[in-house]
């Protein structure tokens, strides 16, 4: 498992960029996306690949009660696998790994954990895939 990168809200990207950059972190990419009214950017330090995610929700004035932490990220080998000796030990999956690609699990303090399949999402497979249309998990 290799660690990603750990997402913030924010309410005014560009001061949070330029404050990021103060602590020596470069812009690395950035999306907008229309359809859903935001946008990422990726910032991280150079020669290191871990990353800080900050979106950025169009419209958004403020966050409060700890609402702008999002959640931290891990690359991992096969997700099916992963989720499975997750969910073994009980741990809560909030979003199964259906697509083969990613999933969202919680940590006992309720902290999102974002799992990202290394490379190409493997393909659908059960009980992911039948527990995604069925709506049960």
């Amino acid at each position: 498992m290799k660690f990603l990168h750990s997402m913030l809200r924010v309410s005014d990207p560009q001061a949070t960029v330029a404050f990021f950059q103060l602590l020596g972190l470069e812009e690395r990419r950035r999306r907008d996306a229309p359809t859903g009214k935001f946008t990422l950017i990726f910032l991280g330090f150079p020669g290191d690949e871990a990353e800080i995610e900050l979106t950025h929700n169009w419209g958004e004035a403020g966050y409060g009660g700890g609402r702008n932490f999002g959640h931290l990220a891990f690359l991992v080998d096969d997700i099916y696998a992963t989720c499975q000796r997750l969910s073994d030990a009980g741990v809560t999956i909030n979003r199964p790994p259906r697509d083969g690609h990613m999933a969202f699990v919680r940590t006992p303090d309720l902290i999102s954990v974002e799992l990202l399949q290394k490379g190409e999402a493997l393909p659908p497979a059960e009980p992911w895939a039948l527990m995604a249309n069925t709506g049960e998990w």
